[in-house]
C-alpha cells in the first residue's frame, strides 16, 4: 500500500521527546508477508517522524519475494519500522514494523521481545501467508489482534469466514481498517489495547 497516499499530522513531526506527562511506554509489534502495509499502518499514526529501513528492491528478490498484489512496490523494509503514538497524557505506545519478507524473520525475535502485543495486518488477497505470522506469535505466546487492510481491489468477506479461514478463536478481534488513514490505524491499536485489557482482567483474581 502506496505511504504516498496516507494521512498526514499536521505541522512537523521533529520532536523526538516523550510527552512530559508520560507515565508509561508500551511496545506494539505490527506484522504481516509482503506487502500488507506495515509501514504505511506505522507512518500513517505515527506522531514522530518515523523511522523507516526501506531500501529499493532488486532482481535478486524475483522468485523468493512473493510481491503478489504488490507489483508496483518499488521498496521493502529490511531491518524495521518504528514510530510513536501517544494515546493518553500518561499512556504512550511505541510501534516496531516487521520486516515481512519470509527471508528476513529471523530478525522477528528481537522485536517481538519485551512486546505486550501484536497487530497482524492481513491482505485478504493472500491470505495464506498470514498463517505462518500467526504460527510464530502463538508459539511465542504473544496475545494479537488481525486488522484487515482495506485495499481497493481486494475482495471482502464476512468476518466469520476470515475467523476460520485464519483459524482463529472467537475471542481473538478481527477488524477492517485503511492503513492509509490515521483515524483507522488509530482504531485498530485501540482494539489491541481493549482486547490486552480483557486478557489482564480475566487473569486478575477474584
Amino acid at each position: 500500500m502506496d505511504f504516498k497516499g496516507s494521512d498526514t499530522i499536521p505541522g512537523p513531526r521533529t520532536e523526538d521527546q516523550l510527552p512530559h506527562t508520560a507515565a508509561a511506554a508500551v511496545k506494539i509489534v505490527i506484522v504481516g508477508g509482503f506487502g500488507v502495509g506495515k509501514t504505511t499502518m506505522v507512518g500513517s499514526v505515527s506522531e514522530i517522524r518515523p523511522l523507516t529501513t526501506e531500501e529499493t528492491m532488486t532482481q535478486a528478490g524475483i522468485g523468493v519475494d512473493d510481491n503478489f498484489g504488490s507489483e508496483t512496490k518499488t521498496a521493502t523494509t529490511v531491518a524495521m519500522d518504528f514510530g510513536r503514538i501517544s494515546i493518553t497524557e500518561e499512556l504512550v505506545l511505541y510501534l516496531f514494523g516487521t520486516p515481512g519478507q519470509e527471508r528476513f524473520w529471523f530478525l522477528w525475535n528481537g522485536l517481538f521481545d519485551g512486546a505486550l502485543g501484536a497487530v497482524v495486518l492481513v491482505d485478504t488477497r493472500r491470505l495464506e501467508v498470514s498463517f505462518d505470522v500467526i504460527g510464530r506469535l502463538e508459539e511465542r505466546g504473544v496475545p494479537f489482534v488481525v486488522a484487515v487492510n482495506t485495499f481497493p481491489d481486494a475482495p471482502r468477506y464476512p468476518i466469520g469466514e476470515l475467523r476460520t479461514a485464519l483459524d482463529l478463536p472467537d475471542e481473538i478481534p478481527i477488524i477492517e481498517c485503511d492503513a492509509r488513514r490515521r483515524a483507522s490505524s488509530r482504531d485498530v491499536l485501540m482494539t489491541l489495547l481493549r482486547f490486552l485489557h480483557a486478557l489482564a482482567m480475566a487473569k486478575a483474581p477474584a
